[in-house]
């Protein structure tokens, strides 16, 4: 049997019913319109560093004590999650930049890697683990490049922690306990979340207000908002010395710093901004446009922008 098809046409279609004006936030769509993305970088070399624990020579004493028996299958769950943090990162550069050039390398060996690569900038990927768990002598490590490097540095979500750890302060949870007194069940950020924005003039949110940015980012210009995706149950419990803080959230002080000083430019956030393109290979004919974090892209771009600018500068 033949499907009953109407046909609807102009003359049997009643008017387009009008929707009432409504206060943000209740104003706001649940898919974005599309918004297509013009690559307008030339090139990058960017190093891409894995901050997820890889082996037991990575763990702490405590991890080893805590973990028992589990600790190969702890490991596996930290390799399965580092690949999907590391291509969600080149994926975001490699729909950024015309001739990307990325290299991927473990925290551990981070140093030796920045000297034979020579990066335009390195970007930190996330954590899944308390950083007490951690060998102490891989933060030392850590600690003592990033106090140091002249090259641009974007810490993401751990990785905004582990720097933050490195300037003295301290990771707590969000309800201000000490990691290893809550490490099930803690209050979390999670999925797409509203950060509110500090510190507007800073050159990386360049763009952030663009009026030709679509109806569905209008919170943007009202009240300098980001929406960006969040997935932690850990934060800095102050910004550093020497840092700015740039965004917050209710839950979350500090939500994104930046370091000008001492030679260097490091910048920071609580939230996943490379979630950005996270979508695109899962299912391509989604009615939401793939890029559903657009605030994400754009300060992943302009990060990308100042720190080509930064070392032109140096040369």
């Amino acid at each position: 049997m033949e499907p009953n098809l109407q046909e609807v046409s102009p003359e049997n279609t009643g008017p387009v019913e009008a929707v009432d004006s409504l206060p943000f936030p209740f104003n706001q769509q649940s898919f974005c319109r599309f918004e297509s993305i013009e690559k307008t970088i030339d090139c990058a070399r960017v190093l891409i560093v894995d901050n997820l624990l890889r082996d037991e020579q990575d763990l702490s004493d405590i991890a080893r004590a805590e973990l028992g028996k589990d600790i190969n299958t702890q490991l596996r769950r930290e390799r399965e999650i580092a690949a999907m943090a590391i291509q969600n990162i080149v994926t975001n550069i490699e729909r950024l930049v015309k001739k990307p050039t990325t290299q991927i390398v473990h925290v551990s060996e981070l140093a030796r890697a920045v000297s034979d690569f020579r990066p335009h900038c390195i970007v930190l990927s996330g954590t899944l683990r308390d950083f007490d768990y951690y060998n102490p002598e891989l933060l030392a490590g850590f600690a003592d490049f990033i106090h140091t490097t002249s090259t641009p540095v974007l810490g993401i979500c751990g990785g905004h922690q582990l720097i933050g750890l490195s300037f003295g302060a301290r990771v707590i949870t969000l309800d201000q306990q000490d990691q290893e007194q809550r490490r099930t069940n803690r209050v979390t950020e999670y999925q797409y979340r509203f950060v509110r924005i500090v510190e507007p003039e800073d050159p990386i949110f360049a763009g952030i207000d663009n009026p030709e940015s679509r109806v569905w980012q209008d919170y943007t210009r009202e009240g300098r908002i980001l929406r960006v995706w969040q997935n932690h149950g850990l934060q800095l419990d102050r910004v550093p010395t020497g840092f700015k803080l740039l965004a917050r959230s209710y839950l979350c002080r500090n939500q994104m710093m930046v370091k000008r000083s001492d030679n260097q430019l490091v910048y920071s956030v609580q939230f996943h901004l490379e979630k950005s393109f996270e979508d695109w290979h899962k299912s391509r004919t989604r009615w939401e446009h793939p890029n559903e974090s657009r605030d994400g892209r754009l300060l992943f771009e302009n990060f990308l922008r100042l720190a080509l600018a930064c070392q032109n500068r140096e040369r």
